[in-house]
């Protein structure tokens, strides 16, 4: 465990109880939010690699139109 995480359990552990399982559901959601999109993320690189290919390609192509979000 680094110092600031030590620093920062130490001073949560002051708090009321209440306090504390609060922050400790908010920090588990925060650890399984970022579990969850690295998975994802991680199994659609090769796909997210074709699809900026596939921008690339029709940009310089002239095919892809600039977007003006007051126009959709």
């Amino acid at each position: 465990m680094t110092d600031l995480l030590e620093k920062a359990f130490q001073n949560a552990s002051k708090l009321p109880p209440q306090e504390q399982d609060a922050l400790a559901k908010w920090l588990l959601a925060q650890i399984e939010d970022d579990r969850r999109w690295d998975e994802s993320f991680g199994s659609s690189s090769a796909l997210l690699t074709l699809l900026a290919a596939e921008a690339l390609q029709e940009k310089e192509s002239g095919a892809a139109v600039p977007l003006v979000p007051d126009e959709l």
